[in-house]
């Protein structure tokens, strides 16, 4: 049962469908949000633990996708973060090089939205799992699916600029 607290990752239909195709074939994956440098700030996609996981990593996520998929993001990462909620799409192009998505002529993308004041201090009560604790047995709060159809329904164009973009 959800508890109210908002995810703190969450995943279109159209990246959840490209991850069950690539659950089929590899088995059980991850992502990690990645900081930068060669891949961007894309999530990269692996095969689960084929990415270690430090100690202080933080879980955003168990997508609701297959088994579940862990969505990752290093702890230093996720305090610049932390009031942006994570939404994996998918767009045409090409992955990040070591990300599985590559091969199939799509790339995952982070899109995010930032969290309302409420929504703060409901996740200030919910600290993260760290991956220290995730090892220990540690499973972030069940709040509900992370499946969205279109990353607009967790990020959605503001009112005013959508009436400037129509002007």
């Amino acid at each position: 049962m959800a508890d109210g607290t908002p995810s703190r990752a969450l995943i279109t239909e159209a990246a959840a469908e490209l991850l069950s195709t690539l659950q089929n074939r590899h088995g059980a994956l991850m992502f990690h949000q990645s900081g930068g440098c060669c891949d961007g700030s894309s999530p990269m996609c692996y095969p689960d633990g084929e990415f270690i996981v430090g100690d202080r990593d933080i879980l955003l996520a168990i997508l609701d996708v297959g088994d579940g998929v862990p969505v990752w993001i290093s702890g230093s990462q996720f305090e610049a973060w932390k009031h942006t909620q994570l939404v994996i799409d998918v767009v045409p192009g090409r992955g990040g090089g070591f990300s599985l998505e590559t091969p199939e002529g799509m790339r995952f993308l982070s899109r995010g939205r930032a969290y309302t004041e409420d929504e703060n201090r409901s996740l200030a009560e919910a600290p993260p799992v760290t991956g220290s604790a995730f090892e220990r047995g540690e499973r972030p709060r069940d709040n509900g699916t992370h499946v969205v159809a279109e990353a607009s329904d967790a990020c959605p164009i503001p009112a005013a600029r959508t009436a400037q973009v129509q002007a």
